[in-house]
């Protein structure tokens, strides 16, 4: 296990050294450093010094290199339009932004294991193809569309939830914020958590179907059903730890992709998370922000990638060995 850990750092440092590649060549084309910082103020030679002296005229490699430095040591910069270490108005951002995806997985967790067993279960049910039906009408329809329908139907029309902000969050730690400590929280982060969900649920309800559907014509299923085990110990004891490795597989991914996916739906719901500032750095060419950003989001990829790969081996202990042999 140990060896393997190693192996998955050592993947986890390439993958974030390309990132930091592309984000420092998003950084040398997106503007000129000595701009952002003087302006127009300068003559052209003075300009010409500083240039120089902050070894903007040194070769490409020498540049990244000392921009690494920079990022290892936590320094991603300064951004241009709040004036404030690009890292600090990341962590600001970053609590609503991972409320934002804990709720909207926790409705996925908890509306697609029951119905996508139900569904493999009593596949010729008529409430499984209503399931089956809307989750294709969920997959083809757009998030932004989701929550602008929902915006008009449960705040415009019957006003019974907010339709922008956070709310009232009360203080934890720090940056940190919940919206999960007062009623008026919830309200808020209810409409923006369901229409984030609603962007996997389909995809999870058809996946444990199509899984749980194939594990119940193993042998073992029929061997337990042969010595009278009771139904739903078959189907979610014996039959679901199976079914949920590839569910496992994918869920990582995608929850690490619905961090990026909430720049969308704090767009509509005006969330102040990561997704909301990210847009705004773009529109107001924030360079360091939008380097920042992919910087941080790519960390948040690798450590949910592996966590899921270490959360294998307490669902198959047969994974681990395999991997700790390897």
């Amino acid at each position: 296990m140990i060896a393997y850990l190693v192996k998955r750092l050592v993947q986890g440092i390439a993958v974030m050294l390309v990132i930091s590649a592309l984000g420092f060549a998003i950084q040398s084309h997106l503007g000129d450093p000595l701009r952002d910082l003087v302006g127009q103020s300068l003559g052209q030679d003075a300009q010409q010094q500083l240039r120089q002296d902050l070894g903007l005229d040194d070769p490409y490699w020498a540049q990244y290199v000392r921009f690494l430095g920079r990022v290892m040591q936590g320094d991603l910069g300064t951004s241009l339009f709040f004036d404030e270490p690009a890292l600090q108005v990341i962590l600001k951002k970053l609590p609503a932004t991972l409320e934002l995806v804990f709720a909207a997985t926790v409705i996925i967790v908890l509306l697609s294991v029951p119905l996508g067993v139900y569904t493999a279960i009593r596949p010729h049910a008529i409430l499984s193809r209503v399931i089956m039906g809307l989750s294709v009408l969920g997959i083809s329809t757009p998030v932004f569309l989701t929550a602008i329908l929902m915006i008009s139907v449960f705040s415009v029309g019957y006003g019974w939830l907010p339709a922008f902000g956070r709310g009232d969050a009360v203080p934890v730690w720090g940056y940190w914020e919940t919206n999960f400590a007062s009623l008026d929280g919830l309200s808020h982060i209810l409409l923006p958590s369901v229409a984030l969900a609603a962007i996997m649920l389909p995809m999870f309800i058809r996946l444990i179907r199509a899984e749980m559907l194939e594990v119940l014509q193993s042998d073992y299923v029929k061997y337990a059903r042969a010595k009278g085990l009771h139904p739903l110990r078959i189907y979610y004891v014996h039959a679901l730890k199976n079914t949920l490795m590839p569910v496992i597989t994918l869920g990582g991914v995608q929850i690490g992709t619905m961090v990026a996916y909430t720049i969308l739906t704090e767009t509509v719901f005006q969330w102040p998370g990561m997704g909301f500032m990210f847009l705004e750095a773009v529109n107001r060419a924030d360079t360091p922000l939008i380097v920042a950003y992919l910087i941080v989001v790519g960390l948040i990829f690798v450590l949910t990638n592996t966590l899921v790969d270490l959360i294998y081996a307490l669902v198959n202990p047969t994974v681990k060995l395999a991997r700790m042999g390897a």
